[in-house]
């Protein structure tokens, strides 16, 4: 088994967002937080030393490589916050249209700020992706 790059860490994830510069940039990171784990109800852990992600689960292609990755989450990088939506975004085209200012990569949202978005789409967002995830890797 090959091992993932980016694992789950014990370092403080609210020291890790204590840090981020400038202050709307915490602020939104801190919003984000309670976000992500209100409407996934998991605990949010550092994964690496950038990425605050949530939930967990075991994965396995048919290459043979294996591991374990967060469900969800996010990092606040330098311009942009990348929100992990470990769906990918096939079944969301009227989601996205309706959520506001955003970028798409395969499993990533790029948002500047949070107030681009409305934030109650991007819950609706978060959890069908982890309705997808608990379908495709059961807990």
């Amino acid at each position: 088994m090959s091992v993932n790059k980016t694992q789950a860490t014990e370092a403080s994830v609210v020291s890790f967002i204590t840090a981020v510069k400038p202050d709307q940039k915490r602020q939104d990171a801190f919003e984000l937080l309670k976000l992500m784990e209100d409407v996934s109800g998991y605990k949010a852990k550092m994964w690496g030393d950038s990425i605050v992600g949530l939930g967990e689960y075991h994965y396995k292609y048919d290459s043979g490589r294996e591991g374990d990755f967060m469900r969800l989450g996010f990092s606040p990088r330098k311009t942009k916050f990348s929100l992990y939506i470990m769906s990918g975004f096939d079944e969301y085209e009227e989601l996205l249209a309706e959520l506001g200012k955003h970028k798409l990569g395969k499993s990533c949202l790029y948002i500047n700020k949070l107030s681009d978005v409305k934030t109650d789409v991007l819950k609706k967002i978060i959890q069908a992706s982890l309705d997808y995830m608990q379908e495709k890797y059961p807990e």
